[in-house]
Protein backbone atom coordinates (compact mmCIF):
# COMPACT_ATOMS: atom_id res chain seq x y z
CA UNK A 1 0.00 0.00 0.00
CA UNK A 2 1.33 3.67 -0.94
CA UNK A 3 2.07 5.80 1.53
CA UNK A 4 -0.73 8.25 2.36
CA UNK A 5 -0.52 11.99 0.77
CA UNK A 6 0.61 14.73 3.03
CA UNK A 7 -1.32 16.16 5.92
CA UNK A 8 -1.37 19.29 5.07
CA UNK A 9 -2.94 18.28 1.27
CA UNK A 10 -5.38 16.88 3.26
CA UNK A 11 -6.26 19.56 5.57
CA UNK A 12 -6.89 22.15 2.99
CA UNK A 13 -10.25 22.36 1.97
CA UNK A 14 -11.71 22.57 -1.97
CA UNK A 15 -14.05 25.75 -2.75
CA UNK A 16 -17.24 24.38 -2.13
CA UNK A 17 -18.73 26.52 -4.93
CA UNK A 18 -16.78 24.82 -7.30
CA UNK A 19 -19.15 22.16 -6.98
CA UNK A 20 -21.79 24.52 -8.04
CA UNK A 21 -19.88 25.90 -10.71
CA UNK A 22 -19.11 22.50 -12.15
CA UNK A 23 -22.94 21.74 -12.02
CA UNK A 24 -23.78 25.21 -13.63
CA UNK A 25 -21.40 24.76 -16.58
CA UNK A 26 -23.33 20.91 -17.07
CA UNK A 27 -26.57 23.09 -17.46
CA UNK A 28 -24.95 25.55 -19.46
CA UNK A 29 -23.53 23.40 -21.51
CA UNK A 30 -27.30 21.25 -21.89
CA UNK A 31 -28.41 24.46 -23.75
CA UNK A 32 -29.69 26.67 -20.16
CA UNK A 33 -29.18 29.98 -19.25
CA UNK A 34 -27.29 30.28 -15.90
CA UNK A 35 -26.49 33.63 -14.48
CA UNK A 36 -23.23 33.66 -12.99
CA UNK A 37 -22.95 35.48 -9.52
CA UNK A 38 -20.73 33.31 -7.89
CA UNK A 39 -17.38 33.83 -9.28
CA UNK A 40 -15.35 36.49 -7.93
CA UNK A 41 -14.04 37.65 -11.73
CA UNK A 42 -14.88 40.86 -13.58
CA UNK A 43 -17.05 40.37 -16.79
CA UNK A 44 -14.92 42.90 -18.43
CA UNK A 45 -11.96 41.24 -20.58
CA UNK A 46 -8.71 42.95 -20.19
CA UNK A 47 -8.62 46.83 -21.47
CA UNK A 48 -7.31 47.28 -24.76
CA UNK A 49 -3.98 49.16 -24.27
CA UNK A 50 -3.00 46.45 -22.05
CA UNK A 51 -3.61 43.91 -24.53
CA UNK A 52 -2.03 46.02 -27.30
CA UNK A 53 1.47 46.42 -24.58
CA UNK A 54 0.99 42.29 -24.29
CA UNK A 55 1.11 41.59 -27.49
CA UNK A 56 3.95 44.15 -28.56
CA UNK A 57 5.96 42.18 -25.60
CA UNK A 58 5.31 38.74 -27.11
CA UNK A 59 6.15 40.31 -30.69
CA UNK A 60 9.23 41.93 -29.48
CA UNK A 61 10.49 38.80 -27.94
CA UNK A 62 9.58 39.62 -24.10
CA UNK A 63 9.44 36.21 -23.02
CA UNK A 64 12.25 35.32 -20.55
CA UNK A 65 12.36 35.32 -17.07
CA UNK A 66 12.78 38.76 -14.96
CA UNK A 67 14.90 38.99 -12.12
CA UNK A 68 12.94 37.77 -9.38
CA UNK A 69 11.63 41.09 -8.03
CA UNK A 70 9.92 42.01 -11.13
CA UNK A 71 10.83 44.24 -14.42
CA UNK A 72 12.72 47.44 -12.34
CA UNK A 73 10.62 49.68 -15.16
CA UNK A 74 7.40 48.40 -13.29
CA UNK A 75 8.22 48.35 -10.21
CA UNK A 76 8.70 52.14 -10.88
CA UNK A 77 5.37 52.63 -12.20
CA UNK A 78 3.90 51.34 -9.12
CA UNK A 79 6.03 53.58 -6.69
CA UNK A 80 4.63 56.69 -8.59
CA UNK A 81 1.03 55.12 -8.77
CA UNK A 82 1.84 54.84 -4.80
CA UNK A 83 3.00 58.63 -4.98
CA UNK A 84 -0.23 59.79 -7.53
CA UNK A 85 -3.04 58.14 -5.77
CA UNK A 86 -2.27 57.85 -2.02
CA UNK A 87 0.83 60.49 -1.44
CA UNK A 88 3.25 57.77 -0.53
CA UNK A 89 6.55 57.78 -1.09
CA UNK A 90 7.16 53.80 -1.70
CA UNK A 91 11.11 52.96 -2.86
CA UNK A 92 10.92 50.81 -5.88
CA UNK A 93 13.32 48.31 -4.34
CA UNK A 94 10.96 47.86 -1.49
CA UNK A 95 8.15 46.39 -4.11
CA UNK A 96 8.21 42.56 -5.24
CA UNK A 97 6.30 41.29 -8.76
CA UNK A 98 4.57 38.63 -8.01
CA UNK A 99 2.39 35.71 -9.88
CA UNK A 100 -0.92 37.25 -8.92
CA UNK A 101 -1.97 38.07 -5.70
CA UNK A 102 -1.73 34.75 -4.24
CA UNK A 103 2.26 34.66 -5.07
CA UNK A 104 2.21 38.08 -2.68
CA UNK A 105 0.80 36.07 -0.23
CA UNK A 106 2.64 33.07 -0.29
CA UNK A 107 5.59 34.98 0.05
CA UNK A 108 4.49 36.72 3.20
CA UNK A 109 3.29 33.91 4.95
CA UNK A 110 6.46 31.87 3.71
CA UNK A 111 8.62 35.14 5.32
CA UNK A 112 6.28 35.80 8.42
CA UNK A 113 5.02 32.27 9.68
CA UNK A 114 7.17 29.88 11.44
CA UNK A 115 5.31 26.01 11.78
CA UNK A 116 2.58 26.56 15.09
CA UNK A 117 2.45 29.72 15.14
CA UNK A 118 -0.48 31.88 13.42
CA UNK A 119 -1.91 35.22 11.98
CA UNK A 120 -5.71 36.29 13.23
CA UNK A 121 -8.07 36.14 10.41
CA UNK A 122 -11.56 37.66 9.92
CA UNK A 123 -13.94 35.52 9.43
CA UNK A 124 -15.87 35.25 7.41
CA UNK A 125 -12.54 36.28 4.65
CA UNK A 126 -11.03 34.99 1.46
CA UNK A 127 -10.36 31.37 2.04
CA UNK A 128 -7.52 30.92 0.71
CA UNK A 129 -5.26 32.79 3.54
CA UNK A 130 -5.41 30.14 5.86
CA UNK A 131 -4.95 27.56 3.53
CA UNK A 132 -1.56 29.57 2.66
CA UNK A 133 -1.04 29.49 6.53
CA UNK A 134 -1.28 25.73 6.40
CA UNK A 135 0.96 25.49 3.76
CA UNK A 136 3.68 26.47 5.30
CA UNK A 137 2.82 24.64 8.90
CA UNK A 138 1.27 27.68 10.47
CA UNK A 139 -2.26 28.44 11.21
CA UNK A 140 -5.05 30.97 10.65
CA UNK A 141 -6.53 31.98 14.13
CA UNK A 142 -10.26 32.54 13.03
CA UNK A 143 -11.77 35.40 14.35
CA UNK A 144 -15.77 35.91 14.53
CA UNK A 145 -16.60 39.44 12.88
CA UNK A 146 -19.94 40.55 12.18
CA UNK A 147 -22.02 43.27 11.01
CA UNK A 148 -21.23 45.55 14.24
CA UNK A 149 -17.68 45.85 13.62
CA UNK A 150 -18.31 45.93 9.87
CA UNK A 151 -16.99 42.35 9.74
CA UNK A 152 -13.42 43.59 10.27
CA UNK A 153 -10.53 43.22 13.09
CA UNK A 154 -10.67 45.42 15.41
CA UNK A 155 -7.94 46.10 18.67
CA UNK A 156 -9.79 45.09 21.22
CA UNK A 157 -10.27 41.74 19.29
CA UNK A 158 -6.80 41.28 19.03
CA UNK A 159 -6.04 41.60 22.61
CA UNK A 160 -8.85 39.13 23.09
CA UNK A 161 -7.47 36.81 20.48
CA UNK A 162 -3.97 37.15 20.68
CA UNK A 163 -1.56 34.38 22.64
CA UNK A 164 1.78 32.88 22.40
CA UNK A 165 1.95 31.66 19.27
CA UNK A 166 0.32 34.91 17.66
CA UNK A 167 2.73 36.68 15.30
CA UNK A 168 1.11 39.02 13.34
CA UNK A 169 -3.00 39.70 11.42
CA UNK A 170 -3.78 39.65 7.97
CA UNK A 171 -6.73 41.77 7.05
CA UNK A 172 -8.59 42.81 3.83
CA UNK A 173 -9.88 46.31 2.94
CA UNK A 174 -12.21 46.07 0.62
CA UNK A 175 -13.00 42.35 1.75
CA UNK A 176 -13.96 39.33 0.42
CA UNK A 177 -16.82 38.70 0.99
CA UNK A 178 -18.68 41.50 2.95
CA UNK A 179 -16.67 44.53 0.37
CA UNK A 180 -16.07 46.26 3.88
CA UNK A 181 -13.26 48.93 4.44
CA UNK A 182 -10.91 49.29 7.11
CA UNK A 183 -10.80 53.44 7.08
CA UNK A 184 -7.10 55.12 7.87
CA UNK A 185 -7.72 55.68 11.89
CA UNK A 186 -9.06 52.05 12.16
CA UNK A 187 -5.62 50.47 10.14
CA UNK A 188 -3.73 53.48 12.78
CA UNK A 189 -4.93 51.56 15.56
CA UNK A 190 -4.76 48.03 14.02
CA UNK A 191 -1.20 48.88 13.78
CA UNK A 192 -0.55 50.13 16.86
CA UNK A 193 -2.42 47.02 18.32
CA UNK A 194 -0.11 44.96 16.58
CA UNK A 195 3.22 46.93 17.46
CA UNK A 196 2.69 46.67 21.05
CA UNK A 197 2.34 42.49 20.59
CA UNK A 198 5.79 43.10 18.07
CA UNK A 199 3.58 41.34 15.90
CA UNK A 200 3.76 41.75 11.66
CA UNK A 201 0.28 43.89 9.94
CA UNK A 202 -0.30 42.23 6.31
CA UNK A 203 -3.31 44.19 4.57
CA UNK A 204 -4.52 42.69 1.37
CA UNK A 205 -5.22 45.67 -0.99
CA UNK A 206 -6.15 43.75 -4.07
CA UNK A 207 -10.07 45.38 -4.24
CA UNK A 208 -8.15 48.87 -3.98
CA UNK A 209 -9.72 51.07 -6.92
CA UNK A 210 -12.96 49.15 -7.06
CA UNK A 211 -14.64 51.30 -4.42
CA UNK A 212 -18.01 53.75 -4.64
CA UNK A 213 -18.65 56.88 -2.88
CA UNK A 214 -15.25 56.66 -1.04
CA UNK A 215 -11.53 56.07 -1.65
CA UNK A 216 -9.74 53.46 -0.04
CA UNK A 217 -7.10 54.63 1.98
CA UNK A 218 -4.01 52.51 1.71
CA UNK A 219 -2.20 51.02 5.19
CA UNK A 220 1.15 52.20 3.63
CA UNK A 221 0.12 55.77 4.46
CA UNK A 222 -0.28 55.35 8.84
CA UNK A 223 2.68 52.13 8.68
CA UNK A 224 5.33 51.94 6.83
CA UNK A 225 6.49 48.77 8.24
CA UNK A 226 3.51 47.28 7.26
CA UNK A 227 3.40 44.31 4.45
CA UNK A 228 0.67 45.14 1.36
CA UNK A 229 -0.44 42.20 -1.02
CA UNK A 230 -2.11 43.71 -4.24
CA UNK A 231 -2.61 42.12 -7.67
CA UNK A 232 -3.61 43.67 -11.18
CA UNK A 233 -6.62 41.03 -11.27
CA UNK A 234 -9.75 42.92 -10.27
CA UNK A 235 -9.30 46.69 -10.52
CA UNK A 236 -6.59 46.14 -13.80
CA UNK A 237 -8.76 43.37 -15.07
CA UNK A 238 -5.80 41.11 -15.88
CA UNK A 239 -7.21 37.74 -14.08
CA UNK A 240 -5.86 35.56 -15.99
CA UNK A 241 -2.31 37.20 -16.85
CA UNK A 242 -1.58 35.84 -13.10
CA UNK A 243 0.19 39.08 -11.42
CA UNK A 244 0.26 40.72 -8.29
CA UNK A 245 2.92 42.70 -5.80
CA UNK A 246 3.98 42.69 -2.52
CA UNK A 247 5.19 46.00 -0.84
CA UNK A 248 7.47 45.24 2.55
CA UNK A 249 9.79 46.69 4.61
CA UNK A 250 12.88 47.58 3.03
CA UNK A 251 14.67 44.94 6.13
CA UNK A 252 12.93 41.99 4.75
CA UNK A 253 13.30 42.31 0.43
CA UNK A 254 16.84 40.20 0.92
CA UNK A 255 14.45 37.49 2.05
CA UNK A 256 11.88 37.81 -0.08
CA UNK A 257 13.91 37.75 -3.06
CA UNK A 258 15.21 34.89 -2.01
CA UNK A 259 11.89 32.58 -1.39
CA UNK A 260 10.87 34.28 -5.07
CA UNK A 261 14.14 32.71 -6.66
CA UNK A 262 12.90 29.78 -5.03
CA UNK A 263 9.33 29.29 -5.50
CA UNK A 264 8.76 30.60 -8.45
CA UNK A 265 12.14 32.24 -10.37
CA UNK A 266 9.76 35.29 -11.91
CA UNK A 267 6.64 36.67 -12.27
CA UNK A 268 5.47 36.20 -16.10
CA UNK A 269 7.41 38.08 -18.00
CA UNK A 270 5.17 39.33 -20.72
CA UNK A 271 2.67 39.90 -18.29
CA UNK A 272 4.54 42.45 -16.49
CA UNK A 273 5.57 44.59 -19.71
CA UNK A 274 1.75 44.46 -20.30
CA UNK A 275 1.29 45.69 -16.96
CA UNK A 276 2.70 48.71 -18.36
CA UNK A 277 -0.38 49.91 -19.46
CA UNK A 278 -1.92 49.85 -16.49
CA UNK A 279 -0.66 53.41 -14.91
CA UNK A 280 -1.16 55.16 -18.75
CA UNK A 281 -3.49 57.90 -18.58
CA UNK A 282 -5.80 56.24 -21.60
CA UNK A 283 -5.97 52.42 -19.49
CA UNK A 284 -6.71 54.34 -16.19
CA UNK A 285 -9.90 56.37 -17.32
CA UNK A 286 -11.38 52.80 -19.13
CA UNK A 287 -10.86 51.52 -15.21
CA UNK A 288 -12.53 54.49 -13.80
CA UNK A 289 -15.56 54.14 -16.09
CA UNK A 290 -15.46 50.17 -15.06
CA UNK A 291 -15.55 50.90 -11.43
CA UNK A 292 -18.52 53.24 -11.73
CA UNK A 293 -20.01 50.87 -13.74
CA UNK A 294 -19.46 48.46 -10.84
CA UNK A 295 -21.36 51.14 -8.42
CA UNK A 296 -24.10 51.08 -10.44
CA UNK A 297 -24.90 47.58 -10.29
CA UNK A 298 -24.12 47.45 -6.93
CA UNK A 299 -26.83 50.35 -6.06
CA UNK A 300 -29.09 48.36 -8.40
CA UNK A 301 -28.55 44.66 -6.70
CA UNK A 302 -28.10 45.82 -3.23
CA UNK A 303 -31.69 47.54 -2.66
CA UNK A 304 -33.55 44.79 -4.36
CA UNK A 305 -32.01 41.92 -2.56
CA UNK A 306 -33.22 43.62 0.36
CA UNK A 307 -36.54 44.52 -0.57
CA UNK A 308 -36.73 40.54 -1.56
CA UNK A 309 -35.73 39.59 1.94
CA UNK A 310 -32.25 39.14 2.25
CA UNK A 311 -30.33 41.04 5.61
CA UNK A 312 -27.05 42.55 4.08
CA UNK A 313 -26.69 44.71 7.20
CA UNK A 314 -23.72 46.70 6.15
CA UNK A 315 -23.83 48.27 3.03
CA UNK A 316 -20.37 47.56 0.64
CA UNK A 317 -18.29 50.15 -0.27
CA UNK A 318 -15.74 48.55 -2.36
CA UNK A 319 -15.23 44.97 -4.09
CA UNK A 320 -17.81 43.63 -6.08
CA UNK A 321 -19.75 41.28 -3.78
CA UNK A 322 -23.09 41.55 -1.52
CA UNK A 323 -22.75 39.41 1.85
CA UNK A 324 -26.41 38.36 2.47
CA UNK A 325 -27.88 36.72 5.87
CA UNK A 326 -30.60 34.19 4.69
CA UNK A 327 -32.14 33.15 7.67
CA UNK A 328 -35.71 34.90 7.16
CA UNK A 329 -35.77 32.11 4.89
CA UNK A 330 -34.94 29.21 6.64
CA UNK A 331 -32.81 26.56 5.78
CA UNK A 332 -28.75 25.54 4.84
CA UNK A 333 -26.91 28.11 2.52
CA UNK A 334 -25.15 25.30 0.64
CA UNK A 335 -28.98 23.41 -0.21
CA UNK A 336 -30.28 27.42 -1.06
CA UNK A 337 -27.87 28.00 -3.61
CA UNK A 338 -28.12 24.15 -4.73
CA UNK A 339 -31.98 24.85 -5.05
CA UNK A 340 -31.52 28.40 -7.07
CA UNK A 341 -28.91 26.82 -9.62
CA UNK A 342 -31.38 24.15 -10.32
CA UNK A 343 -34.56 25.51 -10.26
CA UNK A 344 -33.97 29.14 -11.67
CA UNK A 345 -30.18 28.70 -13.11
CA UNK A 346 -29.03 31.57 -10.72
CA UNK A 347 -25.32 30.86 -9.36
CA UNK A 348 -24.19 32.34 -6.62
CA UNK A 349 -21.90 30.95 -2.92
CA UNK A 350 -22.98 29.63 -0.13
CA UNK A 351 -20.56 31.29 3.07
CA UNK A 352 -19.33 28.02 3.86
CA UNK A 353 -16.36 29.12 1.42
CA UNK A 354 -15.58 31.75 3.81
CA UNK A 355 -14.93 30.69 7.08
CA UNK A 356 -17.23 29.22 9.81
CA UNK A 357 -18.59 32.33 11.91
CA UNK A 358 -22.75 31.58 10.61
CA UNK A 359 -21.16 30.03 7.48
CA UNK A 360 -24.26 28.30 6.97
CA UNK A 361 -26.78 31.16 7.28
CA UNK A 362 -24.80 33.14 4.08
CA UNK A 363 -24.73 33.45 1.09
CA UNK A 364 -22.29 36.10 -1.49
CA UNK A 365 -23.79 37.43 -4.55
CA UNK A 366 -20.70 38.96 -6.86
CA UNK A 367 -21.93 41.65 -9.00
CA UNK A 368 -19.96 41.26 -12.06
CA UNK A 369 -22.50 41.09 -14.83
CA UNK A 370 -24.41 43.66 -16.20
CA UNK A 371 -27.48 45.44 -15.20
CA UNK A 372 -29.90 43.77 -17.64
CA UNK A 373 -28.30 40.54 -16.25
CA UNK A 374 -28.48 41.37 -12.85
CA UNK A 375 -32.50 42.35 -13.15
CA UNK A 376 -33.50 39.16 -14.91
CA UNK A 377 -31.61 37.11 -11.97
CA UNK A 378 -33.52 38.96 -9.61
CA UNK A 379 -36.92 38.34 -11.56
CA UNK A 380 -35.63 33.85 -11.22
CA UNK A 381 -34.71 34.66 -7.30
CA UNK A 382 -38.64 35.96 -6.64
CA UNK A 383 -39.59 32.66 -8.56
CA UNK A 384 -37.24 30.91 -6.69
CA UNK A 385 -38.12 31.97 -3.31
CA UNK A 386 -42.03 31.09 -4.28
CA UNK A 387 -40.39 27.30 -4.20
CA UNK A 388 -37.87 27.16 -1.68
CA UNK A 389 -38.92 24.83 0.93
CA UNK A 390 -36.60 26.20 4.07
Amino acid sequence: MSQPYSARSRAIEPFHVMALLARANELQAAGHDVIHLEIGEPDFTTAEPIIKAGQAALAAGKTRYTAARGLPELREAISGFYQQRYSVDIDPGRILITPGGSGALLLASSLLVDPGKHWLLADPGYPCNRHFLRLVEGAAQLVPVGPEMRYQLTPDLVAQYWNQDSVGALVASPANPTGTLLHRDELAALSASLSARKGHLVVDEIYHGLTYGTDAASVLEVDDGAFVLNSFSKYFGMTGWRLGWLVAPEAAIGDLEKLAQNLYISAPSMAQSAALACFEPETLEILEQRRAEFGKRRDFLLPALRELGFNIAVEPQGAFYLYADIRAFGGDAFAFCRHFLETEHVAFTPGLDFGRHQASHHVRFAYTQNIERLQQAVERIVRGLRSWQG
